[in-house]
């Protein structure tokens, strides 16, 4: 399955061992193979209503009145305003996948940074860290907040 829930929160070796602890050190490549494999495990045990969850999962963020890019950066500030590092890092990639610029990437997690506020910066250094990743960058450039 293409695109579904970042599923990957389930599984404690993304995380620091702690509750809400940081997701660990993975390249996205690595990122993608766990979803995929959790996805997989999922969909084993799943029943009708999370199919269909999965289902609208991935049709809502087809192109429509917005294009799917768009979708995708209302779907990169809403989890990077929940915190969520999985659902980030997907958001990441598809946005990446979309054709979204580094540009539009960055303002909208500048919206997000509004909204969120500053518990949302170790957030927004790890999404800006995948998307270097990304666009063969290495390391994020840009300004730096003091």
């Amino acid at each position: 399955m293409r695109h579904g829930i970042a599923w990957g929160h389930m599984d404690r070796r993304y995380w620091g061992g702690e509750e809400g602890g940081e997701m660990s050190e993975e390249t996205i490549e690595e990122f993608q193979e766990e979803r995929e494999r959790l996805n997989e495990v999922v969909m084993r045990y799943a029943g009708l209503s999370m199919k269909r969850f999965y289902g609208l999962d991935g049709q809502v963020y087809r192109d429509g009145a917005l294009p799917a890019s768009i979708k995708e950066l209302l779907g990169l500030v809403s989890s990077f305003v929940l915190r969520c590092d999985d659902c980030v890092k997907y958001h990441v990639v598809r946005c990446h996948e979309e054709g979204v610029t580094s540009e539009e990437l960055e303002e909208a997690l500048a919206v997000g940074l509004v909204v969120g506020g500053s518990i949302t910066i170790p957030h927004l250094r790890r999404a800006l860290d995948a998307w270097s990743e990304l666009d063969g960058s290495g390391k994020g450039g840009g300004t730096e907040a003091e």
